[in-house]
């Protein structure tokens, strides 16, 4: 299965390489992959441009597709994502920050201005993580007041963006449109080798903890009683989710779902074991993302629509087909 899917999504990167304003035949994608020659502008367009936003939306999608899985882990909540929790609204709101008002929320530390729209976003990801963490620590709450209150966060950053929208002059309102629909188009391959360093960096620590992670899906009694210590796990993945997230909206803008879908599908397809969980949630989130990047070039010819517009239409119809079910199974 492992190897299917990576077959499939490697035959995806491929087709999104092949696929844009003017077609470039698989065979000659693939002598200038092994052996840097093309014909043409081919070469330029494949290494340059192509190359890097295919390749990132594989990491785009696996730091979405582990971000989910752990905080549905954490929350014990198969409809926790960093979207519906309102941690990529967050995010966008704080480089939006950046971006109009050339703000810096860790100026005091020196932060470079290279790195303000970055920094902005882990943080006010971070924010709502935390905030989200203690509500859910409350007395009484139940997962649906958990996802409720994600929701509001949503509406509450999106309304804070828009303000920004409504006061930002002509270019700036541009990147804020970037933003909020999601799109590859600005990859870079420094922008690439980021994204993808920190998913390294996320996933060897996630998977070092894969134990423990596993052991957070029963109550916070027994995952104790075996010796884990539930308050450091969570804060841990806390951390390491908004990271992923932030990381990955602060450059491809704002990607709805696609946290929500993958974890779905693998827990159904390999349980809640992390050894197994969070991988394929990764692999899954990345095949989405690029089947994504395939369609939106596909709807209408000649044009490459935001790929975050693609992944929501994908994701609602899911997202709400996952209520349904819980529904059905609590009768």
């Amino acid at each position: 299965m492992i190897i299917g899917l990576s077959v499939s999504m490697a035959a995806l990167v491929i087709l999104n390489i092949s696929i844009g304003s003017s077609s470039i035949a698989i065979h000659d994608i693939l002598r200038v992959l092994f052996t840097g020659e093309g014909d043409g502008h081919n070469s330029m367009i494949i290494k340059d441009i192509r190359l890097p936003m295919a390749l990132m939306a594989v990491v785009v999608g696996a730091s979405l597709g582990i971000s989910g899985c752990e905080l549905q882990t954490i929350l014990r909540n198969p409809i926790a994502s960093p979207y519906t929790l309102g941690i990529s609204a967050a995010a966008s709101f704080g480089a939006a920050m950046g971006l109009i008002l050339n703000a810096n929320v860790l100026k005091s530390l020196k932060v470079p201005e290279t790195l303000a729209v970055t920094v902005n976003a882990f943080i006010f990801a971070l924010m709502v993580a935390v905030a989200i963490y203690i509500f859910s620590r409350q007395r009484q709450i139940n997962k649906t007041a958990i996802i409720l209150f994600g929701v509001a966060l949503n509406f509450l950053f999106n309304s804070l963006t828009m303000v920004l929208q409504y006061i930002a002059d002509e270019n700036q309102l541009q990147s804020l449109i970037f933003w909020n629909f999601g799109s590859l188009l600005k990859t870079t391959w420094s922008k690439f080798f980021i994204v993808a360093l920190v998913l390294v960096i996320c996933f060897l620590v996630l998977f070092k903890n894969a134990w423990k992670l596993t052991a957070m899906t029963l109550d916070d009694t027994k995952a104790r009683s075996i010796g884990v210590d539930t308050a450091k796990v969570r804060r841990m993945v806390i951390f390491v989710s908004s990271l992923l997230a932030a990381v990955s909206v602060c450059f491809v803008g704002t990607i709805g779902f696609v946290g929500l879908i993958a974890p779905h599908i693998a827990r159904q397809l390999v349980g809640e074991d992390q050894r197994f969980f969070m991988p394929l949630s990764g692999l899954l989130g990345a095949f989405v993302m690029c089947l994504a990047f395939v369609i939106s070039k596909l709807i209408i010819r000649g044009v490459i629509l935001p790929i975050g517009l693609v992944t929501s239409i994908i994701g609602i119809p899911f997202f709400i087909a996952i209520i349904f079910s819980k529904k059905m199974r609590s009768m």
